[in-house]
């Protein structure tokens, strides 16, 4: 049972150390070597350009995503990545936008290098290849595996700078846990149709805004964030508010543009129809704004992009979110 493995560099793929720090350095050859028990699995190893995740663009992604596709017809049972985990919950949420298969695709990476006592990339690596291999794991879609936990990527986030217990799904749990080199899945949600990838070009063309509501903010900073967008993501307050004079400003960006309601709690849905005064979900969504549902803003701003840039009006927008979140 081969399984696919491409690596992105990250902290998992750092050693030695370069200019005030650790860099880049080890081959996927390098990150299977160092893995105790990883070669009881056919792995194909495939290095992508070793960057930082905080330089990983969509497009990068969206070809990876190809090549495990292609991966996957040519034969392999799953498919592994590594990555930086800056933005891991991000690329691995793009990447369970579009991907079509049943085979799972596993993304992974580590938060100690490999010069620090106790780095956690080998036995990360060691359950995403047990993760890809195991045919429980098909049909739920793009899956994070760390620190012996499964998380599905549409639940999954980052919440810890340093803790290698870092990614949780605080709205779902964990879908599963690797125990004693045995995958064990204890929840099976349903997924969600793909969603058509983009044209490149046109998807390089479209800019996606967001902007984090603070205490006694300033709505002249929306037309400012939101110039020259094609749509607005708001992380407003508790369940989806905003101070009053936010509320005018959205209602008039929202007649041009898509904008999308978020909560910046990290956990729990903006509601709907609960609070009704001015800058209230009830009064924005009122005004034009789309309900965000359980999306943290940082998944709602990669599904509004590709819906963007994919050619969505404003009806596909709203339903695509309702669906989503």
């Amino acid at each position: 049972m081969r399984i696919a493995l491409y690596t992105l560099g990250g902290t998992i793929a750092m050693a030695g150390t370069g200019a005030g720090g650790v860099v880049s350095r080890l081959t996927g050859a390098d990150l299977t070597a160092a893995v105790p028990g990883l070669g009881e699995i056919p792995l194909d190893v495939r290095d992508v350009e070793a960057v930082p995740s905080a330089a990983l663009a969509y497009g990068q992604i969206l070809e990876l995503v190809d090549a495990a596709g292609a991966a996957v017809t040519g034969g392999a049972a799953g498919v592994v990545v590594t990555q930086g985990t800056d933005t891991l919950e991000e690329t691995a949420y793009l990447a369970d936008l579009v991907w079509p298969h049943p085979a799972p695709l596993v993304f992974t990476g580590a938060m100690r290098n490999p010069t620090l006592a106790g780095p956690d990339g080998p036995a990360n690596l060691l359950a995403a290849a047990r993760v890809a291999a195991a045919p429980a794991a098909r049909d739920l879609g793009v899956l994070v595996a760390f620190n012996d936990e499964i998380h599905a990527a549409r639940f999954v986030r980052k919440t810890h700078s340093t803790s290698t217990a870092t990614f949780a799904s605080p709205d779902a749990g964990p879908l599963g846990h690797v125990i004693e080199g045995e995958v064990r899945l204890l929840t099976r949600p349903p997924r969600h149709a793909p969603l058509p990838p983009p044209d490149a070009a046109r998807l390089a063309a479209t800019r996606v805004a967001l902007h984090t509501v603070t205490l006694d903010d300033d709505p002249a900073l929306l037309d400012l964030v939101a110039r020259d967008r094609d749509g607005l993501v708001v992380a407003g307050f508790g369940v989806g508010h905003v101070p009053p004079a936010f509320a005018p400003v959205l209602g008039a960006l929202a007649e041009r543009m898509p904008v999308v309601l978020t909560s910046r709690t990290g956990a729990g849905s903006v509601l709907r129809h609960t609070y009704g005064a001015v800058g209230s979900e009830t009064d924005l969504r009122r005004r034009g704004v789309i309900w965000g549902g359980l999306l943290d803003p940082y998944k709602a701003k990669v599904l509004l992009r590709l819906l963007v840039a994919g050619g969505a009006g404003p009806a596909e927008v709203a339903e695509a979110f309702a669906r989503h979140g």
